[in-house]
């Protein structure tokens, strides 16, 4: 079921809201961005994703083949979201979820987490070992 959710980085600058299920699976991957960072990615379509505050405090990196856009905050360095364009389902924004408000320790260990094996571009399966995702 989707609830609006609202997040925002370390430092507040940066501020979203997103229609989300987090029933729904999560991703977690292994790949050199998201691996580095942590990220832990919930899907949010493009009418579902609300940037409220904070544009002119995104700092934006490509990498690879620069498809797909992963934004930080400028002062904090904290990555709220990012842009895939280049998804099974087109383009979709990756919503950290460990940015959301309001969300309980336990809430967090109930939601599901797909594993992908960014770092051999098979995005399709898990990695071999992913505990430390």
């Amino acid at each position: 079921m989707l609830k609006t959710c609202q997040g925002s980085c370390h430092c507040g600058a940066v501020k979203i809201e997103a229609d989300l299920d987090l029933t729904q699976p999560t991703y977690r991957c292994n790949c050199s961005i998201c691996r580095r960072t942590r990220f832990w990615a919930a899907v949010a379509m493009p009418e579902a994703f609300r940037l409220l505050a904070g544009e002119a405090d995104l700092t934006q990196y490509l990498f690879n083949t620069r498809k797909n856009h992963h934004y930080f905050c400028r002062h904090c360095g904290v990555r709220v979201f990012g842009v895939g364009n280049d998804t099974p389902v087109g383009k979709m924004y990756g919503v950290n979820v460990m940015c959301l408000d309001g969300i309980s320790d336990e809430e967090l260990a109930r939601i599901p987490i797909v594993y992908a094996d960014g770092r051999a571009d098979n995005w399709q399966n898990a990695p071999a070992v992913f505990a430390h995702l």
